[in-house]
């Protein structure tokens, strides 16, 4: 008599940091979900008195929702409203994701003024149009910004390429293919005729425990040029997506575009694929950057503790809010500085090398063009980790003003 035993078949998922304490998202219809309405608190922390509105974390700068499983029917589109801090999304799924409907995370057209065009989540806004009265159109908001303003503008947002066009370069890309950290696209610049420049793409991030299975569409693409005017090339580029899953499975549509422009669109945006396993036919614009998963595996989803940091420390001697919001309206400045044409800007980077390029951008809300600096080494505060201090003097213009930092390491 030969016996044989036979062990059940098990396969192992990958590890998605994900109590489901967010509970089922059943979408059905069309839905907003409001980013706005996410607690404040640490990203892994338990929120079931507070499921399905997330948490927004500051130190990760993200909204981050911990479902159980997704579902998204085919009749179903999700849009966004953002958190004030306009940053990204965040879905971290225990079980299975299912969208046979659309994610729509498109940076908003041109806008009329006085309104700079809102950017999906993760984004950054359109530049300003011409108001009148002394405050003209500007430049967009964001790394990927151009500054530029001529009959035959340029003036488009780029991200994950440097869209560019009869010997003018545009910005160069920003950002890197793993999306770590996650960020969406840059906003295109003002128009002079009473309309403000596209939003740029926004930026989301679904890890799934176990399978996600695309038909539908995820998009993130630029705001649009939408007016009959020759010259102007005022789109936003394209966002950033990421998705992770033990497997991937369906023939969906996963989209970064440019905004459409009237010369120029903006640039493409960044999408980067994870998987164990990969049955899928999806769509995908523009190329993907892929990373395979082996069974058991637990994704990095956010930046290691050993990776590169960057914060404004002090603007004019005064001290940066730790988490910056850019209102440029009723909630007031994060930093009130005299009238002055110069200020000094310290900035605080973490693991990253003194031969890097650090630039602080500033850009005015209307009326001018984007100003870089490129920051000197001012101080080695500690060897380890390596915390740098660097400095630079930035220009500034009167009026609301938002600041950036851009490093590009050797």
């Amino acid at each position: 008599m030969f016996i044989v035993a036979f062990a059940p078949f098990s396969f192992a998922q990958i590890v998605v940091p994900s109590d489901g304490s967010d509970g089922a998202l059943n979408i059905t219809s069309n839905a907003v979900i409001d980013l706005s309405q996410a607690v404040t608190g640490s990203w892994s922390a338990n929120n079931s008195a507070n499921a399905g509105r997330g948490i927004y974390d500051p130190t990760v700068w993200a909204v981050v929702f911990k479902y159980s499983s997704v579902t998204i029917a085919s009749n179903a589109t999700i849009t966004f409203n953002n958190h004030p801090s306009t940053a990204p999304v965040v879905w971290l799924v225990s079980g299975n994701v299912t969208i046979n409907g659309t994610i729509s995370l498109n940076g908003q057209d041109i806008a009329p003024v006085p309104l700079l065009a809102v950017p999906g989540p993760g984004g950054f806004r359109g530049g300003s149009g011409n108001i009148g009265g002394g405050a003209g159109n500007g430049a967009g908001f964001g790394p990927g910004a151009i500054n530029a303003y001529s009959y035959y503008v340029y003036g488009e947002g780029n991200y994950g390429q440097s869209v560019g066009f009869n010997g003018f370069v545009g910005s160069p890309p920003y950002g890197n293919p793993s999306l770590i950290p996650l960020l969406g696209g840059s906003g295109g610049y003002g128009i002079n005729d009473s309309w403000g420049g596209a939003a740029g793409g926004g930026a989301m991030l679904i890890a799934c425990a176990d399978t996600l299975t695309l038909n539908g569409t995820v998009q993130a693409n630029g705001g649009n040029y939408t007016e009959n005017w020759v010259g102007w090339d005022v789109a936003g580029s394209g966002g950033g997506i990421r998705l992770v899953a033990n497997q991937l499975s369906g023939s969906g549509i996963v989209t970064c575009y440019g905004g459409v422009g009237n010369w120029l669109p903006g640039g493409f945006g960044r999408i980067r694929i994870e998987r164990v396993t990969d049955n899928s036919n999806f769509q995908i614009v523009p190329d993907p950057s892929l990373l395979p998963l082996t069974n058991g595996t637990t994704p990095i989803i956010w930046m290691p503790s050993t990776g590169p940091a960057v914060a404004i420390e002090t603007i004019g001697g005064l001290p940066a809010p730790a988490d910056p919001r850019s209102s440029f309206g009723a909630l007031g400045p994060d930093v009130t500085l005299p009238l002055v044409t110069n200020t000094t800007v310290t900035v605080l980077t973490t693991n990253v090398e003194a031969q890097s390029v650090v630039t602080v951008r500033l850009t005015p809300r209307s009326s001018g063009g984007l100003i870089d600096t490129v920051a000197s080494v001012d101080q080695t505060l500690s060897s380890s980790p390596l915390v740098i201090r660097w400095i630079a003097n930035v220009p500034t213009y009167s009026g609301y003003q938002a600041m950036v930092v851009h490093v590009v390491r050797p």
